[in-house]
């Protein structure tokens, strides 16, 4: 799609409408805003490529608030991310790995993910990953949501993925993780108030599978 039917849609307020875990730029689709006056809504007067790979396309936007003040933002747009919650045999602990994170300059633990690869399907990507970075793999893998964890600078979509128990089948890939970790779920969450996690993604499945875990009825 060129830069000028991009930024068409995006005025008119009408995204992408494949289905949760397609591997494709952009985002899911918007909820109506029928019967919305839509007074605080920024007016895009263009979109200016400045870069693109893969990965990312940087633009520069031409933007009208509604007091008329102008002003330029850069733009991000990345494609569709596959991230996966693994959970054990006794939904108590979480699969994590521990890797660094040069943008932040950090060590955390994360889900396993990653990009979609063109035409993968969304579960088909989240398995792959999970195996890639973990050596286990995935069973009973089910969507559970999309988040976008920037919206004010970028159209990032992450599809958050959910898979009760795994199987050990490998190892690693040498790039992708230094630890591989079963955590206890009252650790992870300990690791969030802590800062040795920080990815949006984890945060997410984290509290997501304590929540869940703290639902269920106890046995005695």
């Amino acid at each position: 799609m060129g830069g000028g039917s991009l930024r068409v849609l995006v005025r008119r307020g009408i995204r992408n409408e494949r289905r949760p875990g397609s591997p494709c730029w952009g985002s899911v689709p918007r909820v109506a805003t029928d019967g919305f006056p839509g007074r605080t809504q920024w007016t895009i007067h263009g979109e200016r490529l400045v870069d693109e790979n893969p990965h990312i396309r940087l633009s520069v936007a031409s933007v009208e608030l509604p007091d008329g003040g102008r002003f330029e933002q850069y733009v991000f747009r990345m494609p569709r991310c596959a991230m996966t919650a693994v959970l054990d045999d006794s939904e108590q602990n979480v699969l994590l790995i521990w890797r660094h994170r040069f943008i932040i300059d950090q060590w955390n633990w994360e889900v396993p993910g990653g990009y979609a690869d063109p035409g993968e399907d969304g579960l088909a990507a989240a398995a792959r990953e999970v195996e890639e970075e973990t050596g286990w793999r995935p069973r009973d893998l089910r969507f559970l949501l999309t988040f976008q964890p920037a919206v004010g600078s970028a159209d990032a979509p992450q599809d958050l993925y959910l898979a009760h128990g795994a199987d050990l089948v490998g190892r690693p890939e040498a790039d992708e993780a230094e630890l591989v970790r079963w955590v206890p779920l009252d650790e992870a969450q300990q690791m969030i108030a802590s800062g040795e996690i920080v990815g949006a993604a984890t945060v997410i499945a984290v509290t997501h599978a304590a929540a869940q875990a703290a639902a269920r009825p106890r046995t005695a």
